[in-house]
């Protein structure tokens, strides 16, 4: 039977300085998993504006089952001006309220959250009250609760975030949020220890790290770690590449893959969208695996 996830948070507009992109960590994560034949349902929220409708249209083009997406009169759409300056680093600064600030309770959505297979969460739609409150309505009937911290400064603060760390069952974050967050509450020497830190604390199923260019490892709550170095890219943007590891990863996992060739579809899904432009470009599993294949066939440089 083919697994049923549920993504709930952001979806907005990604200003570039020649182009906007439709965009949003949770909305990205959930077209990748759509991409992959997942059953994927979509809570957010646009506003009843230009931006919204052709959200919803971009949505509907990539599969995405729209019927979770609320339609707010009193919010715009939500948008984001990124500054692609550092290819490797993008920021984006974000417009505060919109939509997805005031997603409602549905207790038709709740169902759909108790029924899946895993529950996809984010920090930054717990920014306000009424999506957060919605969001910890909907994390309770959740079997299993997969927290991609996506820290986007000044949207976010310690409490919030260890809170939504409580609730999780699988933590996804990178090297720079694994350092802040860890840093509040203790000292580490490297990566390894600061992830079974964090995995103990919370009592977490799962603890998935990326490191860029040096690739990610995964530790377990049994004690199982994997890590693979990445694969070289010339690298177009780094917009959405976390989005499609996190997606690749998930879709690998729910699956039934081992946890070694997760951890390398995802790496190579994430290495693959960062060599292109924007954080959606078209692809398919055969396109991860063929890149999988010809990146093993390239000499080791010593």
């Amino acid at each position: 039977m083919t697994p049923k996830l549920t993504v709930f948070g952001e979806v907005l507009w990604d200003v570039l300085p020649d182009a906007r992109l439709a965009g949003g960590a949770t909305m990205n994560v959930a077209a990748h998993l759509q991409r992959y034949g997942m059953d994927v349902a979509f809570i957010s929220r646009v506003g009843h504006d230009e931006l919204g409708a052709e959200l919803l249209t971009f949505m509907a083009q990539h599969g995405l089952d729209t019927q979770w997406v609320q339609t707010g009169e009193t919010h715009l759409t939500g948008i984001a001006k990124a500054n692609v300056s550092d290819s490797n680093e993008v920021t984006y600064k974000i417009l505060h309220p919109v939509a997805w600030d005031y997603i409602q309770f549905d207790a038709a959505a709740a169902q759909q959250v108790a029924e899946s297979d895993f529950f996809v969460y984010g920090t930054l739609a717990a920014r306000d009250r009424t999506s957060r409150e919605t969001l910890l309505r909907y994390l309770t009937p959740a079997p299993v609760r997969v927290f991609d911290v996506n820290l986007r400064p000044p949207h976010y603060s310690r409490e919030q975030v260890l809170e939504l760390l409580g609730f999780a069952s699988i933590v996804k974050m990178n090297e720079h949020e694994l350092r802040e967050v860890t840093g509040w509450l203790t000292t580490f020497e490297n990566e390894k220890q600061a992830m079974a830190y964090i995995l103990d604390r919370f009592k977490l199923d799962m603890f998935v790290l990326t490191c860029g260019a040096e690739g990610a490892m995964v530790l377990t709550g049994s004690g199982e770690f994997h890590q693979h170095p990445g694969f070289t890219v010339e690298v177009a943007d780094t917009i959405g590449s976390g989005d499609a590891f996190l997606g690749a990863f998930l879709y690998q996992t729910a699956t039934g893959h081992p946890l070694a060739e997760s951890l390398e579809f995802a790496c190579a899904a994430g290495a693959f969208v960062a060599g292109k432009a924007g954080a959606l470009p078209t692809f398919s599993e055969t396109d991860i695996q063929e890149f999988i294949h010809a990146q093993r066939l390239l000499p080791i440089i010593h």
